[in-house]
Parts: C-alpha cells; structure tokens; sequence
C-alpha cells in the first residue's frame, strides 16, 4: 500500500458526516490481512542490474530519470571521448548513453509502478440514493467491496513482487547484452581499420612499383609479361582497399550505434590496432558449474517457475469461487406524516455460483504451465552448459591460431620475403614469383588481424556464455565468415 494510503487510514476518520455509519472497525480489521505498504524504491529498482554490471562488467549503469542524471551521464561520456576509445571505455560509454538500454530500464521502472498497485487492496465502490415520495424520505448509502481480491492481496502482492524480481533480472540481461554488442563492435570496427591501413601501405607500394615496372617496359628492361603482371597486383590491391574502406565505414557506423552517438561526438578515434594477444590464458576452471551459477538467464526462469508455483496455490484455492462482493447498506427513512425516522443497518454478500465451471479447466492449465516452466528451465540449463563448454572452447582455439600467427606465420613470411629479395637482386628467381610472395604475406599479415579479431570476441562470447547467456557465437561465427579473406587479393 502506498504510503499516503496507510498514513489516511491511521489518520482519524474525517470523512462527511454521510459515511460516519460506516463501521471504521471492520474497515481497519480488513486492512491487517494486507502485507504491508508497498512503496517505490529510492533507485528504481536498479539495485540488481548495477549490482550483476559490477560483478561481470566492473563498470557502472544509471537510469537517466532527471535533468541531473542525463547531464552527469553527459560530462562522463565526454571525459571518455576526448581520449582513443578502448573497449573497456567504449562499453561504458553504451551503458550511459544507449537509448535503448534506457528504454529497458524505464520496463522496470513500469514494473514496479504496478507491483506497488498491486500490493494495494482493491477499491471499495460508494453508492448513494435518495428517494422522495408523498408519504416519505429515503436515504440509501452503500459501500461494496471485493472481498476475494481483498483476501487473496498477499499472494497476489507476492507474485507481483516474483515478477518485479524477474524486471530486475530483465534489465540486468539487457544491460550485459548492450556490453557484450558493444563489445564486439569495438573489435570489428577497430580489425577493419586495421585492415584499411594496412592494404593502404601496400596499395602504395605497388603503385610505386607498378610505375616503375611502366617507365621499365618504355625502355626495354622488363617484359610486357612481368609488366602487366605488376600492374594487376595494384589493381588488385586498389579494388581490396575500396571494399576495405566500405567494411570499415559499416563497422564504425555499427559501433556508433551500440553507443548510441550522434553529432559531434561521431568524431571520436580508435585505437590504431587491436590489443596483443595475452602471454597466458586465465585459468578456466568449471566453467559449465560457474555458467549455472551466474546466467542471468537461468535465474529469470527460476524466477518465473517461483511465480508461477504461488500463482498455482492461488488457483487451487479460488477454483470454486469466481466472484464475491461484499457491500455495507445503510438506510434511513422518513414519515413525512408523522415525522418519525428509521435508521436500518446491514451487509449484503454476493456470490456467483459456478454451476456450469467448477475449476476444473483452470486447473489443469495452472499445472500445465507448471510443469511446462520446469522443462524450459531444465532444457536452459542444458542449454547453458553445452554454450559455456562450446564458448570456451572456441576461445581457446581462437588464441591458439592468433599466436601461432604471431608466433611462426609472420615470422617465417618475413624470412621469406627477405630471402625472396636477395634472390631477385641475384637474378635467381623472376618477378612472377616475387609478386607471388609479395600477394602471400599481404595475406598472411590480414590473416593476422583477423586471427586477432576472432580471438577478442571470442573472449566477449565467453564471458556472455557464462555471465549473461547472449548466445553471440553464431552472430560472430558469421560475421568472421563475412568477413573472411577480405584483405586478399583476387589471384590471377
């Protein structure tokens, strides 16, 4: 009950004097089956999300429900512009400023609006009638109430608390899924600009090498073979570093998007190239156990299977009353002849009788959604342990192909490229086959970017698995798919 409401019936009875009949008694003893003045939290109910945020995340959230908030929000996000975003910053960055995370968060400021109306006892309804006729006056004053609503308020008030519970779980969800989006954007955005310098270097060097290959061919000292040759590889690497360019407009354009920018703050910068690789993996053990535990997800549904449990009680208990009102009659009247008055006082009950719906129906579908709840819970946490194992398996085989380029494909393409060079300085290969190893390590160093890309998501999608259950392994398996060799060359 809200607190005005309890501080009016504490209060001493100041009504007009046409209700003073009313037996205040019965009306506060029917008050102390309520459980409790309900009132709205002083944060919103944003106790759970912040809470799950700084435990997966370590980063904070606020609900922007003033002109105070939507400017600190504002100073913290322009602090954090100033400098080459990170993707520690960049996930603030969202959790401050996306609008649609805000709208989740206003869901569970309207969940709470109704679990507070829910803890409040229905509505009593006040009916008056006067009656004039030649021979007498007569006043009927009546107060009806729904007596099943009135005794069925703390269970009702209790699973609409369970469903404010599952708001909260709601909002913390889809604050870990803005994260881990972001997260994810921040990765692509910064590999395609990676990309894009690095097939800018090369462009420009077969340019410089294709012009001289042209003045080579005017003067004789190369053939009209190896000239061609060495003109399509930089016709080739224009065409590369045009689609490059477009993959990287659509990535930041998509970044943009998870942070919810727009106008002068769309100048923001990435970091020139992605993190390296970390020298050890953390230890990751129990990983399905610690899945189980901490899913958001899972525990909407326990939420939810809790609620539906007390809201099957319920149906069992009303199944063979549909409607009862309870109506409090007071009725004075008046002899105009003699002058004498009647005061008659009563309780009126009304019950609607099921003679055709005994409950039956009613009931059978509350134990069926029951049980049906149970299995979806159950079938989740299969479905939580099976993502947590195949997430952190795909990290691990992620890290495993980004530092065995790291660690022996660059390396050796460099060795080969030097020796490649000695080997055309001491005419003992061609330019065919210069060119070939050339096309080779371009590929082999995008290669490397996108083998480093993969590896940073699939650190994001584990963290989700265990954490948030965002299920983003198939959306990143697709877009490395999308993405993959776009930095080669067409071969010719």
């Amino acid at each position: 009950m809200s607190a005005r409401l309890c501080a009016w019936l504490a209060a001493p009875w100041r009504q007009p004097k046409l209700w003073r009949p009313v037996n205040r008694a019965a009306l506060l003893a029917a008050t102390l089956l309520l459980p409790g003045c309900a009132a709205l939290s002083p944060d919103g109910g944003m106790s759970v999300p912040a809470e799950i945020a700084a435990q997966h995340l370590r980063k904070d959230v606020t609900a922007i429900r003033s002109e105070d908030d939507a400017e600190a929000a504002r100073e913290r996000v322009d602090r954090l512009l100033k400098r080459p975003l990170t993707a520690d910053s960049a996930v603030q960055i969202a959790l401050l400023n996306n609008r649609g995370l805000q709208a989740a968060y206003n869901e569970l400021g309207i969940a709470e609006a109704v679990r507070v109306q829910q803890s409040l006892p229905p509505s009593p309804s006040i009916s008056v009638s006067r009656i004039t006729g030649a021979a007498e006056i007569e006043i009927e004053r009546q107060i009806a109430g729904n007596i099943l609503a009135l005794l069925t308020l703390p269970t009702r008030a209790e699973i609409a608390t369970d469903r404010f519970r599952r708001a909260q779980f709601a909002a913390a969800l889809e604050t870990l899924r803005v994260a881990a989006e972001t997260r994810r954007s921040f990765y692509r955005a910064v590999a395609a600009h990676q990309q894009v310098r690095l097939l800018t270097q090369a462009n420009e060097a077969s340019q410089t090498t294709a012009q001289l290959a042209k003045r080579m061919g005017e003067s004789g000292a190369m053939s009209k073979l190896d000239q061609s040759r060495q003109q399509l590889l930089h016709a080739d690497l224009s065409t590369e570093l045009t689609r490059a360019r477009q993959r990287a407009t659509s990535e930041r354009e998509r970044l943009i998007r998870a942070l919810g920018l727009s106008g002068k703050d769309l100048a923001f910068k990435l970091p020139a190239r992605l993190p390296s690789l970390p020298n050890r993996l953390p230890a990751m053990k129990a990983v399905e156990e610690e899945a189980l535990k901490s899913r958001v997800d899972l525990k909407i549904a326990q939420s939810e299977l809790d609620s539906l449990a007390k809201s099957y009680g319920l149906t069992t208990a009303t199944r063979f009353i549909n409607v009862i009102e309870g109506d409090f009659i007071d009725k004075r009247k008046e002899e105009r002849a003699t002058g004498e008055h009647s005061h008659d006082s009563g309780f009126e009950l009304t019950l609607q009788v099921p003679l055709f719906d005994f409950g039956e129906a009613r009931v059978r579908e509350a134990e069926q959604i029951y049980v049906q709840a149970v299995n979806r819970l159950a079938q989740k946490a299969v479905n939580a342990r099976s993502e947590a194992r195949e997430a952190y398996r795909n990290y691990r085989s992620s890290y495993d192909v980004a530092a065995r380029y790291q660690r022996e494909v660059l390396p050796l393409r460099n060795t080969i490229s030097e020796e490649m060079m000695l080997r055309y300085g001491a005419m003992q290969v061609d330019v065919f086959a210069l060119l070939t190893e050339a096309r080779q390590r371009i590929i082999a160093r995008a290669s490397a970017i996108e083998a480093l890309r993969d590896f940073w998501i699939a650190s994001g999608d584990l963290q989700s698995a265990i954490a948030g259950g965002a299920g983003a392994a198939t959306e990143q398996a697709s877009a490395t798919t999308a993405a993959g060799g776009a930095a080669e060359p067409a071969g010719h």
